[in-house]
């Protein structure tokens, strides 16, 4: 018969030895483990000082099993080449070593420090805007909300955040992929003519000549209902309401000089981002119907644009997110005191 009873002294001795057995051994498990973290950690800190290292004067070549972020910024310059672009203008990357391993892009209008903290919780690699992160080289770097507060805020929220930020400005507005933005969305037929041409490329410049498809009676006012209906925000609009629109230019982001050429070739209307005042009533003044979206509403688009030169490299869909910059301005209709 099995005895019962209090535990003997061997008993307990026996338990407590077993018990510091499990302790030990599980110490050494979480020893081992930590090792193999610590030493997979090591290894992948090795793989990227020796992309550093060995990375040279030159961008390292796309691979079909390694992307990265210098491979991106070169296939991205060959569809939208710094040579296109203005003077005084960023492109590619200002932030970030290009020997880094690239798996997720995400991509924006503007670099703000919310947009690229955003872009890390989001495990992009790289923040891809068409705004460059500065033009003029910030004097000081320091932890700010704004650039406002610190020129040099983006720059220190993209190192501190390890996300690289790339730009692709001027050379993006210039390119036939923007080209054909607006007159899509707007329904316009591009003839493939621009009022400003680059004088390296005349296919490539700003100001899109634009014709209403044949058949098609398009009034200021409805083009202009277009508009709120397409982008989601009433534009400004500087005409009589019943012109007929004919011909249309097609402008994002600054008119700049190309109201004055679009009035010059005897166009109808001119649809863009935004417009001086004194510019415009000069124009409006002249006979010509201008549609004023907003720079910024005029710009996101060609975000999907960047989205598809970005897949083009060879980044699944699922590893391309795109930051929602949309809602930067308020439109109430009205005012109740």
């Amino acid at each position: 018969m099995a005895k019962t009873g209090k535990k003997t002294k061997k008993d307990k001795k026996g338990a407590s030895g077993a018990a510091d057995g499990a302790a030990r051994a599980a110490q050494e498990a979480a020893a081992k483990a930590a090792g193999v973290a610590a030493n997979a950690a090591a290894s992948a800190a090795a793989a990227v000082t020796e992309a550093i290292v060995k990375r040279g004067a030159k961008l390292l070549s796309k691979t079909d099993a390694h992307r990265t972020v210098g491979g991106l910024e070169a296939h991205l310059l060959k569809l939208f080449p710094a040579g296109t672009a203005e003077e005084w203008d960023r492109t590619g990357v200002l932030v970030g070593e290009r020997a880094m391993p690239l798996s997720k892009v995400a991509i924006t209008l503007d670099p703000t420090v919310p947009a690229i903290e955003e872009a890390a919780r989001a495990g992009a690699d790289v923040l891809l805007t068409h705004h460059p992160a500065y033009l003029s080289a910030p004097g000081s770097f320091a932890p700010a909300r704004s650039v406002a507060q610190n020129a040099g805020a983006g720059v220190w929220a993209a190192i501190k955040s390890g996300v690289a930020l790339m730009c692709f400005h001027t050379a993006l507005d210039v390119s036939r992929q923007a080209q054909g933005v607006l007159p899509e969305l707007l329904g316009l037929e591009a003839t493939g003519k621009v009022l400003s041409p680059l004088p390296s490329d005349p296919a490539l410049g700003y100001g899109q000549v634009c014709t209403v498809p044949q058949g098609e009676v398009l009034s200021l006012a409805h083009l202009a209902a277009r508009c709120t209906s397409v982008f989601g925000r009433a534009p400004r609009v500087w005409g009589r309401m019943d012109a007929q629109v004919r011909t249309a230019a097609t402008a994002t982001g600054s008119a700049s000089n190309v109201g004055g050429l679009a009035l010059a070739a005897g166009m109808d209307c001119l649809v863009c981002g935004e417009v001086r005042y004194h510019d415009a009533l000069d124009l409006s003044q002249a006979g010509l119907c201008i549609i004023e979206l907003g720079h910024d509403v005029s710009e996101f688009p060609l975000t999907a644009v960047l989205a598809d030169a970005v897949a083009s490299y060879g980044v699944g869909t699922d590893r391309i997110v795109i930051l929602d910059q949309t809602a930067n301005w308020a439109y109430p209709e009205s005012i109740r005191l």
